[in-house]
């Protein structure tokens, strides 16, 4: 995709199309519907209607430079060759573009676009002419070695993702790429697709699966339950945002469709008692039971057995939910989407656009909506998660592991991005509440008590609430202040997105305005800080278990590992833009330096235990490729208590790291658990201690820190 600027002259393809419409040199760059809107593309900039912008003069025509364009306040618009010296209105009238009031975009808008975001205009990338001109560049800076791989957003947005990924191999010389690949449930990425893997958010949410105590669903439920007074479970909620994004932001894209679908079918005598209703009832519940980002059927290709499936699949859960006599518009739309009814521009564009409107529905419905809503616990509300599912276990992680080494051993691993909901040292403070969950729910009913006088009648709304105890509880520094506006900047874009009792369609101040009370009554309360930080240091024996074990286990685990800006130390951040704030780069190099010179930091300095581990893990990678690279080995190892997890590279780098840290604590300590390690001398990267392979004692080799980097000793490699 593109920006649509402000102004659009900053985007020159973008200004040309505008100008001369689809008679523009790049006027198949951009992925437009020339037959609505009159053959114009809509840009949908007004505040208001227009014809009351137009009553207010807000929109003119200039003809002070060296051509006439039209304004609207920031935003400038071309004038069509021959149209400037017509009225106004009929000037308007007579461009290759509509203006239309923002709120029209929902319904009517004629461009391909991110999401719901309009000021993202989609690219025909499977055109090989446009792929050709707009990869040039960065074609260029990979074969000069100025980048070294690429990481590719969103790929599902293309109308061919793997044509898309070949094309770029060729382009690039076989460049090492990653693609933003969602993956959901059983799901794993297309085999066929030439990249090195998934940008990680797989293996984030295997990582955190092991910090999960599965004993805590049950107590965590009931608490959600009677705290939000909302039982529905994840798969309910989500489906309500998915049919609430249907009918409002995704709506023109609905409407795209099942007018595709309703002119395929008058033209054949057999077809022609579908209707537009029933084709676009149809058409949402199969878009709402899709349980992933999309499926991968190619125009003319046999779609293979798994993707027929996953769309069959779908259909038989939207047939639950339509009346017998729609069911027949279903199953037209099923053919539709996996090809079956042959072969021409309408029925392919059919088949792709619905694949391409797939992804929008599941990211905006669950990533933008339910996750909003549902706060059972808010660690489990990452991208590519599913919070309706608790805890993975040591086995799921396990399994992962072996399946990335054997299939996709150059993946990305990540624990941390720019679309993170929160960064992972916030999921691990929460994450450590799944085993405290009596001492949660008595913490927060006495929390609640003490903030009744800052709560309006029912402002906040109970979810909202919850939301934000969470959130407090898993951003609030062990000393020092915490910036009210972060809080109140955070819970806004929460609310908004929510879409329960504002958003930002149709902001409700005076609600907004009751809730950014409540949260700076809390936060001026240090008696009431005080009592969360009493909470936090509770949970520390797994807060630090819980950040050290996920970091030293995602930079050892099979893939490349990514650390996100920040993330060396402790990073307590929330989602964007709360995630892109600057770095602290000279204290990390002060402790860098520190630790470089034989510093081995205690349990109170999080900080700096945080940055041993990053760099010693990521020292041995540069000093050992090999251990670590599509060649390795990985191996489980099997402690024999719950509260460790292993394993081995090559059998040269031993990884142990605590699990369930308050659970170790309530058994007192590893007693007499073991782990049995390949022969040899294992020395500890992280505090110089060494260990005779054979049977070694947990509580030894766990005993300094809650996790070890041990590395074999005299392998030259």
């Amino acid at each position: 995709h593109m920006a649509v600027p402000t102004p659009v002259t900053l985007n020159t393809a973008l200004w040309s199309v505008l100008k001369e419409g689809e008679q523009s040199p790049y006027g198949g760059w951009f992925d437009v519907d020339w037959s609505s809107q009159q053959g114009n593309l809509l840009m949908p900039v007004l505040g208001s209607p227009i014809d009351e912008c137009l009553d207010r003069g807000e929109i003119s025509l200039d003809t002070s430079g060296e051509e006439p364009v039209v304004r609207y306040f920031d935003h400038v618009f071309p004038v069509r060759r021959g149209t400037e010296h017509l009225s106004l209105d009929e000037l308007l009238d007579a461009q290759n573009y509509r203006l239309a009031w923002w709120r029209v975009s929902d319904e009517e808008l004629n461009y391909r676009r991110f999401f719901d975001v309009g000021t993202l205009v989609g690219l025909r990338m499977e055109d090989p002419a446009v792929f050709a001109e707009t990869t040039a560049v960065l074609a260029m800076h990979v074969r000069d070695r100025r980048l070294d791989g690429l990481r590719i957003d969103h790929p599902d947005g293309m109308a061919d993702p793997r044509g898309y990924l070949r094309a770029l191999r060729g382009a690039t010389g076989g460049a090492w790429v990653v693609a933003e690949k969602i993956v959901e449930g059983d799901e794993t990425l297309p085999e066929d697709w030439p990249c090195a893997g998934t940008t990680g958010y797989d293996a984030l949410n295997s990582v955190l699966g092991l910090l999960v105590d599965p004993a805590g669903e049950a107590p965590l439920s009931a608490l959600n339950r009677d705290v939000t007074d909302d039982g529905a479970e994840f798969a309910a909620v989500l489906e309500m945002a998915k049919r609430q994004i249907l009918e409002a932001q995704l709506a023109a894209e609905v409407t795209r469709l099942s007018e595709l679908a309703h002119t395929i079918s008058q033209r054949q005598l057999r077809t022609r008692d579908h209707t537009r209703r029933g084709l676009r009832e149809a058409l949402v519940e199969l878009l709402v039971a899709f349980d992933r980002y999309r499926a991968y059927v190619v125009p003319g290709e046999a779609p293979h057995p798994d993707e027929v499936a996953v769309v069959e699949r779908a259909a038989q859960r939207a047939s639950e939910h339509l009346p017998e006599e729609r069911r027949r518009d279903l199953t037209f739309v099923v053919e539709l989407a996996l090809g079956r009814r042959g072969r021409d521009a309408a029925l392919d564009e059919f088949c792709v656009r619905f694949q391409q409107t797939c992804g929008p529905v599941m990211a905006k419905g669950a990533e933008d909506t339910a996750f909003y809503r549902y706060v059972r616990l808010t660690a489990l509300n990452e991208v590519g998660g599913d919070p309706g599912h608790f805890a993975r276990g040591v086995g799921s992680f396990h399994e992962t592991c072996e399946r990335l080494q054997r299939d996709w051993p150059l993946t990305m691993t990540t624990l941390s991005t720019h679309d993170t909901k929160r960064s992972e040292d916030v999921r691990a403070r929460l994450a450590a509440l799944s085993e405290a969950a009596p001492e949660w729910r008595a913490a927060l009913a006495s929390w609640r008590q003490s903030a009744a006088r800052y709560r309006a009648g029912s402002v906040p709304d109970p979810a909202t609430e919850y939301l934000f105890w969470q959130t407090l509880l898993g951003i609030l520094p062990e000393d020092g202040a915490l910036d009210p506006d972060r809080v109140l900047a955070y819970l806004e874009k929460a609310m908004r997105e929510a879409k329960t009792r504002t958003s930002w369609t149709s902001p409700d101040e005076d609600y907004e305005g009751g809730v950014r009370d409540f949260v700076r009554g809390v936060l001026a309360d240090d008696q009431l800080l005080g009592q969360v930080r009493t909470l936090l240091g509770e949970l520390r024996p797994a807060v630090v278990a819980n950040t050290l074990t996920q970091k030293l286990v995602q930079l050892t685990m099979p893939g490349v590992p990514d650390v996100y800006q920040g993330c060396e130390l402790v990073d307590l951040s929330l989602v964007d833009p709360d995630n892109r704030r600057p770095v602290d780069y000279a204290r990390r190099r002060e402790l860098l330096a520190r630790l470089d010179s034989g510093w081995l930091p205690d349990a109170t300095d999080l900080d700096a235990l945080k940055l041993l581990v990053t760099s010693r893990a990521l020292r041995l990678r540069r000093e050992r490729p090999r251990l670590f690279d599509a060649s390795s080995a990985y191996a489980r190892l099997t402690p024999s208590d719950p509260h460790a997890v292993g394993f081995l590279r090559c059998g040269e780098v031993a990884v142990l790291a605590t699990r369930l840290a308050l659970g170790l604590t309530r058994q007192r300590g590893w007693g007499d658990a073991v782990v049995e390690l390949p022969e040899g001398v294992w020395a500890d990267r992280l505090t110089g201690q060494t260990y005779a392979g054979g049977v070694v004692r947990l509580g030894a080799a766990l005993h300094q820190l809650p996790v070890s980097l041990l590395v074999r000793e005299g392998d030259p490699r």
